[in-house]
């Protein structure tokens, strides 16, 4: 069965903090994917029913995160920003900081860190991932970060700046992946997330 996908402008989105049941149910209604994918959402749902602080960046071992996968829906074309704090190209994406409504906060990250308005949040999430953190600067100790992924898609001939979390940005080709040394799972949510949107043109 075709999962129901829905775009969701800024409006349509809560803007008030969430929980972690409201988190736990989006990382159980993220779409299915390949065997990293699904041991990414099993250990989320780990943390939250261990952690009741997952969602604040307090939480010392880890907390959750929302990132973008920022398309523009009709080149195929998805944002890169070159980050600050680590040092590699990555997508838009931060901490939840007590809002469970995850494609709010990949919504809100996106739209702060690309200067972008008008953009759409697709759910469900296309990834899971979990990665250690590790701050090239060495300001913070390492810690986990367990990142809820949605599709996000720009409006028509969208212009990108950004802002002190990044240095630099680009527009990439899916094939041109690879010449930003991106990891395997930023790879993993590019491909799902075109995959996405190439099985459903209504969100064109």
């Amino acid at each position: 069965m075709r999962p129901v996908v829905r775009a969701l402008a800024a409006a349509d989105v809560s803007e008030a903090p969430g929980d972690l049941e409201r988190a736990a149910s989006a990382v159980m209604g993220a779409l299915p994917g390949p065997p990293d994918h699904e041991a990414a959402r099993q250990q989320i749902l780990a943390f939250l029913a261990e952690r009741p602080d997952a969602l604040e960046r307090s939480c010392g071992p880890g907390h959750l995160t929302g990132s973008a996968l920022v398309v523009d829906p009709a080149s195929e074309r998805v944002l890169l920003l070159l980050h600050a704090k680590v040092r590699r190209w990555l997508q838009p994406g931060g901490h939840a900081d007590g809002d469970g409504d995850l494609a709010h906060v990949a919504l809100r990250e996106a739209t702060e860190e690309t200067g972008i308005d008008g953009l759409r949040v697709i759910t469900p999430a296309i990834d899971l991932d979990v990665h250690v953190f590790r701050d090239a600067r060495g300001r913070e100790p390492e810690h986990l970060h367990l990142d809820v992924r949605h599709l996000v898609l720009t409006p028509p001939e969208a212009e990108a700046t950004t802002n002190h979390e990044s240095d630099s940005h680009a527009w990439v080709r899916e094939e041109e992946l690879v010449a930003y040394d991106v990891d395997p799972g930023t790879l993993r949510m590019a491909r799902a997330g075109l995959e996405l949107l190439r099985a459903h043109p209504e969100l064109r």
